[in-house]
């Protein structure tokens, strides 16, 4: 590569850079970066000292969590089979449950809590505090007043007594219509998807983003959302008769 990279360099092309496909990537990518800048120094190149170093060869997760915890030369990644199948969850299970039908409240009530739908059209939004970090995001009933910067809002754990009290200093509402009347509505790019993600991701606690040891984020109801889903649930579950 070399080689054949200084003499095409005599004719004005200039080398993109090289992929390692195995091995050790991490002590390849810094032996080859040592190497290139010797040679950029010896052949006053100064081209070869940015060459992009890519790695490839089953990466995962695991491998990159890996990567980063030491030095290594590589600039670049190059993910396939990982990127199109997740090895630790290789299927998305997904299931619609009805929450309303005809303007009526619909609730699927289960004796296992995480299978407890919450009853009612809803909104949903990210209380962000002081620090500009995500603290809770809330899910309301869509008639209930949604939270307002500086004023305290009850947020409920929907299954337990457990309560707090948040004064957002930014609410952002993150419930959105994707579809309607079977037409899919406000889709972004694949640019726009990638820098709210981005930018998303900067909001989070860092706890929350931690590989080997995440925090739970929190995410719970409104003190009107509460009180309705026990409602629903008191109406329509059956009722064990003794006699």
């Amino acid at each position: 590569f070399m080689a054949v990279a200084l003499a095409l360099g005599d004719f004005g092309y200039l080398p993109k850079g090289i992929r390692l496909d195995s091995g050790d990537l991490r002590q390849l990518s810094l032996e080859c970066q040592k190497y290139f800048r010797k040679i950029g120094e010896e052949y006053k190149r100064p081209d070869f000292q940015s060459l992009t170093i890519v790695a490839s060869n089953d990466i995962n997760e695991d491998v990159l969590e890996d990567l980063r915890k030491e030095p290594h030369g590589i600039t670049t990644y190059g993910i396939g089979t990982n990127l199109v199948t997740c090895q630790k969850q290789p299927a998305l299970g997904c299931v619609y449950k009805l929450v309303e039908w005809k303007g009526q409240p619909r609730i699927k009530i289960s004796q296992d809590l995480p299978k407890v739908t919450l009853p009612g059209r809803k909104r949903v939004h990210r209380l962000i505090g002081e620090s500009g970090k995500a603290l809770v995001d809330v899910i309301s009933l869509a008639s209930d007043d949604p939270p307002q910067v500086g004023t305290g809002f009850v947020c409920r754990d929907p299954f337990s007594s457990h309560r707090i009290l948040v004064n957002p200093s930014e609410v952002v509402e993150i419930h959105a219509t994707v579809f309607e009347d079977g037409k899919a509505l406000n889709i972004p790019t694949l640019d726009e998807a990638r820098s709210r993600v981005q930018s998303q991701l900067q909001t989070l606690p860092p706890g929350v983003t931690d590989y080997t040891k995440p925090c739970r984020y929190p995410v719970m109801v409104s003190q009107g959302l509460y009180s309705f889903l026990y409602n629903v649930w008191e109406e329509e579950a059956p009722l064990k008769e003794l006699r």
